[in-house]
C-alpha cells in the first residue's frame, strides 16, 4: 500500500512539473485584421483581436524562437499584421536586440505584413 501511494505521489509530482513546463512560454498575438476580415482573422483568439497561448519552451531562448515562429502569416488577405509578445515563466522577455514585438524582427514580415489590396 504505501508504494502504491508513494508511486502515485512520484506520478502527481512528474505530472505538475511537465504542466508547468509545457507553459513555460505565454505568447501573446495582437492582430490587425484586413478591412472587412475582422471575424475570420479574430477566429484563432476566439473572436477577439488579442489572446495568450501557452506554448512548451525549456529556455528564454527557445521562446524567443516560439515567439518568432508565432509571426508567421499565411493568411495574407485576411491579416494585415500580428503583435506578438511573450513571457518565460511570467518574466516579460524581448528580441535578442531589445524589442518587445517579435514581428519587429520577423525575417519575412515585408512579404507576409501589409497585403491586404494585393
Amino acid at each position: 500500500m504505501k508504494k502504491v501511494f508513494g508511486t502515485i505521489i512520484a506520478m502527481g509530482i512528474m505530472l505538475s512539473s511537465f504542466s508547468v513546463q509545457a507553459g513555460d512560454c505565454a505568447v501573446h498575438y495582437k492582430r490587425t485584421a484586413c478591412p472587412g476580415q475582422e471575424a475570420i482573422s479574430y477566429k484563432k483568439c476566439d473572436g477577439n483581436q488579442e489572446c495568450t497561448k501557452n506554448k512548451e519552451a525549456g529556455s528564454v531562448e527557445e521562446c524567443r524562437k516560439v515567439a518568432t515562429k508565432s509571426c508567421s502569416n499565411s493568411r495574407l488577405d485576411i491579416t494585415k499584421s500580428k503583435a506578438i509578445t511573450a513571457m518565460y515563466k511570467g518574466t516579460a522577455i524581448q528580441t535578442a536586440s531589445g524589442k518587445d514585438d517579435f514581428c519587429l524582427e520577423y525575417e519575412k514580415k515585408d512579404a507576409e505584413f501589409n497585403k491586404c489590396d494585393k
